[in-house]
């Protein structure tokens, strides 16, 4: 702190001493700067320190043959499906199918209570039998008056009685006919058959039940499972595609204007059977641009039940030249275009805007921006940027990487071996010599 103190105003004295000052003050700085190395950092500049390039993995892209198919999502739908419900009132006295069973066409499901649509058809028929009797005793007046009339036996008024009579009675038959027709229908009702062959679901109504005619509830439900529906959604241009790939065999046909499909089910695996796709719908909806397709599969086993998804697979062909990018190589700007990143000949990164194509496994047919031998960075995305250095690692310098590390480790366990192997060598030769 003395020493210090002399550099204030107050103690400075002159200009000699000042120079004294400043002298022993240099001094002082070389004498430690000599006698202690470790504070020589102090002076020194400070440098830049400067990373080694950022290692990343690269895929050199060639042309190659690639079997292209479009995927769209669709929803299993029942090609008939009936939703039955009683057409006349009465209570069920019987239930006469097991539930989730296969149903023919025609088969009883339920009874319901007969007795009064059978009286009103015996009613019906006894109204009818009077209204015949009638009639056949105004029909034979009226052939009895006819020979008569011609021979002015009887007045002209009462032969257009008997002619009025005739016509009256025949109407008065023709109504009592209806009545007992209409009467044999809901009688025909009070039995519920099956309209086609299916399966039928849970039961709904239990005997002892009282339903209504047309009521909004189903009693029953009947599906057809074989052959089945998927309806697709497609964009109104990729039919168009469609078709004009068909015309020119590039899409396998599986008949007149239909697509050859395939389906994978919701947990990822292949339906055994292959359907086609019917490329018949003439109506597109405004709002999205798209329609809905119909495909149609065989479906012998019924595995396939309505509502559920899956998703269909049409194959359009190969394609010789395609360059394909792994899906976890490709980004996006914000506005939602695709992009990648390539290695250039200085190894440095460059940004590539690209326009994909259809989806291959895991990758994307590249319709533009790339090219035969460009070297694409698949992995350590996040770590570069455009223009960084970097250093590119082709698949085959990985596997031989990994080759001389698994010998390595090889090696050393073999070395552990021998190391510990020496004591027992040596304590059994021990064992000998005693």
């Amino acid at each position: 702190m003395a020493f210090l103190k002399m550099f204030l105003p107050g103690q400075q004295k002159g200009k000699k001493f000042r120079i004294f000052a400043l002298a022993a003050l240099l001094i002082g700085v070389v004498f430690f700067y000599y006698c202690f190395p470790s504070l020589k950092h102090i002076f020194q500049p400070v440098q830049q320190i400067t990373l080694p390039p950022q290692a990343v993995n690269v895929l050199e892209l060639h042309y190659q043959n690639a079997a292209l198919e479009t995927v769209l999502p669709g929803r299993i739908n029942a090609i008939e499906q009936a939703h039955i419900r009683p057409q006349v009132s009465g209570v069920i006295v019987s239930r006469d199918f097991h539930q989730g069973a296969d149903v023919e066409k025609g088969q009883i499901l339920y009874r319901i209570y007969p007795a009064p649509y059978q009286a009103a058809v015996d009613q019906a028929r006894g109204a009818w039998m009077q209204a015949k009797a009638n009639h056949l005793r105004a029909e034979v007046q009226l052939k009895r008056y006819g020979p008569l009339h011609q021979a002015h036996a009887v007045s002209d008024q009462a032969y257009d009685n008997a002619v009025a009579d005739e016509e009256q009675t025949r109407g008065t038959l023709l109504q009592t006919e209806g009545a007992v027709h209409a009467a044999e229908v809901n009688l025909d009702y009070s039995t519920v058959r099956s309209p086609i062959s299916g399966r039928i679901g849970r039961m709904i109504y239990t005997p002892g039940t009282l339903v209504t005619a047309n009521q909004a509830d189903d009693i029953a439900i009947v599906t057809r499972l074989d052959p089945i529906y998927v309806d697709v959604n497609l964009a109104a241009e990729e039919l168009l595609r469609f078709r004009r790939e068909i015309s020119e065999g590039r899409i396998k046909a599986a008949g007149e204007n239909a697509a050859s499909v395939r389906l994978e089910l919701s947990d990822s695996s292949d339906y055994t059977y292959e359907g086609r796709l019917e490329l018949s719908e003439v109506t597109v909806d405004t709002s999205t641009g798209t329609l809905v397709m119909r495909a149609v599969f065989p479906n012998p086993d019924h595995l396939l039940l309505p509502g559920m998804f899956a998703q269909a697979h049409i194959r359009e062909g190969a394609d010789p030249h395609a360059l394909l990018v792994p899906e976890n190589a490709v980004q996006r700007f914000p506005n939602g275009s695709p992009y990648v990143m390539l290695a250039t000949k200085d190894n440095h990164v460059k940004i590539q805007p690209v326009t994909l194509g259809l989806a291959v496994g895991s990758s994307f047919v590249a319709k533009s921006g790339l090219a035969d031998g460009d070297r694409l960075i698949v992995s350590g995305l996040v770590k570069v940027h455009p223009g960084d250095p970097i250093t590119p690692i082709l698949p085959e310098d990985s596997k031989k990487d990994d080759v001389a590390e698994a010998d390595s480790e090889k090696s050393s366990v073999e070395a552990t071996k021998k190391v510990e192997s020496k004591p027992q060598e040596k304590e059994a030769k021990k064992e000998v010599k005693s």
